[in-house]
């Protein structure tokens, strides 16, 4: 009998998934350049909530903070304000992953930060790293814990997943398209604090554009 191998998600690369699994970026694809489109300007008590914690993290940017800071003071509060607390959603953290490759012989394992999910289907996967690191370091992690979303908790109707990876000072969004081979794309790099606030605006409209997407399937 072949054995497996375990192999944590966190040690891999976009060149490991892509041997592994096929992995491919799309580059055509301009999902994210026209997802903001249809979302609503935001709201005076949105955007004063988006100051607070432009300025919360500002405060507390010094120190380096690590990932339970970033995921406290800029995850928690993005989330709250894209409604993702309320019906229909609801949120898991440290939702533990597996992904089994049976002719590679290798089991991917890991822990997702936060999972939104709607009933049983995955909305949104979110990664959150140490400030002092490069947020797109955890894009692979990212990909690899969409790749790894159970039969039972995907939809009939949409084979679209996403993912956002943060380091408190920058935001990455990206959607995977689980077909054969499977195909991502990723948006642009967004800033939480180096800008005079349009990025982080736009950030919080895309988690509400998610939201709308999710809510157009079911």
């Amino acid at each position: 009998m072949n054995q497996t191998t375990t192999k944590p998600v966190a040690t891999l690369s976009l060149a490991d998934l892509r041997e592994l699994v096929g992995l491919n970026r799309d580059r055509m694809d301009r999902f994210f350049d026209q997802w903001l489109n249809s979302t609503p300007i935001l709201s005076d008590y949105e955007q004063q909530a988006l100051t607070r914690l432009r300025c919360n993290y500002e405060n507390i940017l010094e120190s380096s903070p690590l990932e339970e800071v970033v995921k406290l003071v800029v995850v928690a509060p993005l989330l709250d304000l894209a409604g993702f607390y309320q019906p229909p959603f609801s949120i898991r953290t440290e939702a533990s992953t597996e992904l089994t490759l049976i002719d590679e012989g290798i089991t991917l394992t890991g822990s997702i930060d936060v999972l939104v999910v709607q009933q049983r289907f995955w909305v949104l996967v979110v990664e959150s790293k140490q400030s002092k690191l490069d947020v797109t370091s955890g894009i692979p992690q990212t990909l690899s814990y969409l790749l790894s979303q159970p039969i039972e908790a995907q939809s009939e109707s949409t084979l679209d997943r996403f993912g956002m990876v943060t380091n408190g000072r920058e935001v990455v969004f990206l959607k995977l398209q689980a077909q054969q081979p499977p195909t991502f794309t990723q948006s642009r790099i967004y800033q939480v604090v180096e800008t005079q606030g349009s990025d982080l605006i736009q950030i919080l409209q895309g988690l509400k554009a998610i939201g709308q997407v999710i809510a157009e399937h079911h």
